[in-house]
C-alpha cells in the first residue's frame, strides 16, 4: 500500500512543482527587462515615431511580454509618450505618486541626470498582479535623444 501511495504522491508533487514554476514564469526577470530595454533603444535609434507607436501597441509582444512593457516620457517636459495604458499617454510623469512616494519625479530625476545611453534604476514597492501585498519592483531606464524609456520588473 505504501508503494502505491508513493507512486501517486510523486507525480502529484511534480505537478505542484511545475505549477509553481509556471506561476513564477508569469513575471519577467531582470534579464528579460534588460533585453526588452535594449530592443527599445535599438528601435528608438532607427525611428523614434515608429518605436513609440510599437511600444503603445498592446499586441506587440516584442515590447509587451507578461508583466513587462516599455514606458517612455519626453525630456525635458516629462510628458508620457508610451505606456501600458493609453490613458497615461500625455500625463506628466513628474506628477505621478505611489502613495506618498513621488515615484514619477524620482523616475524623471534619475534618468534626466544620467548620461545618454547609460542604464539607471530606481526601486519601489508595488503589489504583484492579483495580490495586495507590496513587492519590490525595479525600473531600468535610459535616455535616447529626447526620450527617456524604461522597463520595470519584480525583483
Amino acid at each position: 500500500m505504501r508503494k502505491r501511495l508513493a507512486a501517486f504522491a510523486l507525480p502529484g508533487l511534480a505537478l505542484l512543482w511545475s505549477g509553481a514554476s509556471l506561476s513564477a514564469e508569469q513575471f519577467g526577470t531582470a534579464e528579460d527587462a534588460k533585453a526588452m530595454l535594449h530592443r527599445a533603444v535599438e528601435a528608438l535609434n532607427v525611428d523614434t515615431a515608429a518605436a513609440l507607436k510599437a511600444f503603445n501597441d498592446e499586441k506587440n509582444k516584442e515590447f509587451r511580454n507578461r508583466d513587462l512593457y516599455v514606458f517612455c516620457f519626453s525630456l525635458p517636459d516629462g510628458n508620457i509618450t508610451a505606456y501600458e495604458s493609453p490613458l497615461m499617454v500625455g500625463t506628466n510623469v513628474r506628477e505621478l505618486k505611489l502613495g506618498k512616494d513621488p515615484l514619477g519625479q524620482r523616475a524623471y530625476d534619475v534618468v534626466a541626470g544620467a548620461p545618454e545611453g547609460e542604464f539607471v534604476s530606481i526601486d519601489y514597492d508595488f503589489p504583484k498582479p492579483g495580490t495586495k501585498q507590496p513587492a519590490t519592483k525595479q525600473a531600468l531606464e535610459t535616455r535616447v535623444g529626447n526620450q527617456a524609456c524604461g522597463v520595470s520588473y519584480f525583483k
